[in-house]
C-alpha cells in the first residue's frame, strides 16, 4: 500500500451525507488522518446568517487547517472532510458567483480521489445545515464542478455499514492502482 508520494483523498458532497462519518473511519481505517470541516467550527455561532467574508474566512482555514494536518499523515495518505470546492458552491449559491482567489486555489489544489457521497440517506437535522430539501440539486452541482476539474470521483452509496464498506472498498481499489 506504500505510495510514493502524498495522496489526498476528498469527502465530499451535499449536506447529512455522511461526510464526516466516512472520512473519520477512513483515517482510522488506513491508520492516517483525517482533515476534518473548517466550517464546522467557524459556523457554529453565525446562526445560519454567512456573509461573503465568512466564506473567504472558511476558505483560508480550511487550507490552512488541510496545510497543518499534513504532516501527521502516515503511508503517504490524507483524507479530507470536504475542500475549498465547498466554498464555491456555498459561494455561487449564495451569493451568485465566487471569489477569484477561492477559483484558482481550486484550479491548483490537486486531490487524487473524491468521494462524491449519495443523496440516498435519511435528511439529519442540524443547526448547521441549511437546505435539506435541495439535495439533489446539490448533488448536480457537485457532479458538474467535479466534471469541470476533470476529477477522479466515485459515488458513495449506500445505507449503514455498506456506506462505510463501499467507501472503503473506492479507497482501496484506488490504492491497488498505485501500487
Amino acid at each position: 500500500m506504500p505510495l510514493d508520494r502524498l495522496a489526498k483523498i476528498a469527502i465530499v458532497g451535499p449536506e447529512s451525507t455522511g461526510k464526516s462519518t466516512l472520512a473519520q473511519f477512513l483515517g482510522e481505517e488506513f491508520d492516517s488522518i483525517s482533515v476534518p470541516e473548517y466550517a464546522r467550527y467557524y459556523c457554529q455561532n453565525l446562526n445560519n446568517q454567512y456573509t461573503l467574508q465568512d466564506e473567504v474566512n472558511m476558505f483560508y482555514g480550511q487550507m490552512a487547517l488541510e496545510e497543518a494536518l499534513i504532516p501527521l499523515a502516515k503511508h503517504n495518505l490524507l483524507f479530507c472532510d470536504v475542500t475549498i470546492l465547498t466554498i464555491k458552491i456555498w459561494c455561487d449559491h449564495l451569493f451568485g458567483d465566487t471569489p477569484n482567489e477561492v477559483k484558482e486555489e481550486i484550479k491548483n489544489r490537486k486531490y487524487d480521489l473524491y468521494l462524491l457521497m449519495d443523496i440516498d440517506l435519511p435528511w439529519q437535522d442540524d443547526p448547521l445545515r441549511d437546505f435539506p430539501k435541495d439535495r439533489e440539486y446539490f448533488l448536480e452541482v457537485w457532479k458538474k464542478e467535479l466534471a469541470d476539474l476533470n476529477a477522479n470521483y466515485k459515488i458513495i452509496s449506500g445505507l449503514g455499514e455498506e456506506r462505510i464498506e463501499n467507501g472503503k472498498m473506492a479507497v482501496s481499489e484506488f490504492l491497488n492502482l498505485h501500487k
